[in-house]
Formats: C-alpha cells, sequence, structure tokens
C-alpha cells in the first residue's frame, strides 16, 4: 500500500466567501516533492437528496446552475449549517426545495468532486415517505419540480439539461438499491 505524502507546508493563497485555495507542499516516499494547490470548502459538508414521492417516482428539480449558465435538471442539494446533523440538513433542503419532507431518511453514499484538487465531499441521501412540507429557502427564484420515473433513468440522461455527476450516480444508487428490496 502506498504512503501517503507528507505535508511540508500549507498556506491559503487565495479566498472567497465560499473556498480557499490551499497551497501544500509535499515530499513523496521516493523523496520528490511537489507543490499542489487545492480547493478547500468552507462548508460544513452538503447533501444530495433522492427523494422518492413512491416506489418509481423520484422528484427532480430545474433550477438555475452558474457554473454552465443554464438550467439544469438534477436532485435537491445543499449545505449542512454549522451544528445540524446531516439527515436534518437533508430533510430542510427537500422542504425547501420542493416543498415535501420526509419520514424515512437513509444515507446511500459518499462523493467527492474532483478529489485530485477539490476538498468537497457530498453525503448522499435517499429520502422516503414523504409529505407535505414548505420551509422558506434561499433560491433567487422558484424552481420546478419535475417528476421522473427511475425506470426511465436511460432516458433521462439523453437529456441535454441533465449533466449534473452527483445526480446521475445517486439515481442509479437509488434505483439499484431499491430494486434489490
Amino acid at each position: 500500500m502506498k504512503v501517503k505524502p507528507r505535508i511540508i507546508n500549507s498556506q491559503t493563497v487565495a479566498s472567497s466567501r465560499l473556498f480557499e485555495v490551499e497551497q501544500l507542499d509535499l515530499e513523496f516516499s521516493n523523496g520528490a516533492t511537489v507543490a499542489y494547490e487545492r480547493l478547500c470548502s468552507r462548508s460544513h459538508g452538503a447533501v444530495l437528496v433522492v427523494p422518492m414521492l413512491d416506489a418509481d417516482t423520484v422528484l427532480l428539480i430545474r433550477e438555475y446552475a452558474a457554473g454552465v449558465h443554464r438550467y439544469e435538471l438534477a436532485l435537491p442539494k445543499g449545505r449542512v449549517e454549522a451544528g445540524e446533523e446531516m439527515h436534518s440538513a437533508a430533510n430542510r433542503e427537500l422542504m425547501e426545495e420542493i416543498g415535501y419532507g420526509a419520514h424515512k431518511l437513509r444515507t446511500l453514499n459518499r462523493l467527492t468532486l474532483a478529489p485530485g484538487y477539490f476538498s468537497h465531499i457530498t453525503d448522499i441521501i435517499l429520502a422516503e415517505e414523504l409529505y407535505p412540507q414548505r420551509m422558506q429557502g434561499d433560491e433567487p427564484e422558484p424552481i420546478d419540480i419535475v417528476p421522473w420515473s427511475l425506470s426511465r433513468l436511460d432516458e433521462l440522461l439523453q437529456r441535454e439539461d441533465c449533466t449534473e455527476a452527483r445526480s446521475i450516480a445517486a439515481l442509479y444508487m437509488a434505483r439499484d438499491l431499491l430494486r434489490q428490496e
């Protein structure tokens, strides 16, 4: 098994309200030294929720995605607030984004985004036994809710407005788990 490189030095080289850019000076076990930069999230984590209206119907959202400057179909997601438990954060995001809460929440997995340079980790939560409950969120405009059948997942992935990799992976995880049950 590989030995992790030794951190010789780390320092923040830039920051914004959401991220810090950290430079890591590393020494590998073979003596090679390298300077890496990574984005460090300033949040307490994030959740991405797979809200199941019934055994086959997931509720997607369509919202503006600034990174690609278009509207995307994806799953509800958001930050975990300081002191907030992951499942509580998932339920809050559901209430804010789709107007439902969930009686049953299960963690499916944890996913990273570009782990070579980004420290962000997202917990994937399956939400079942939904009930109507709305909370005010921080979205700048109303979010469209799009029911979609998991049995039509391949069709969803052919759309140009469904490209968010965490959502795609989470949908497959949920579909496969629910098929086994």
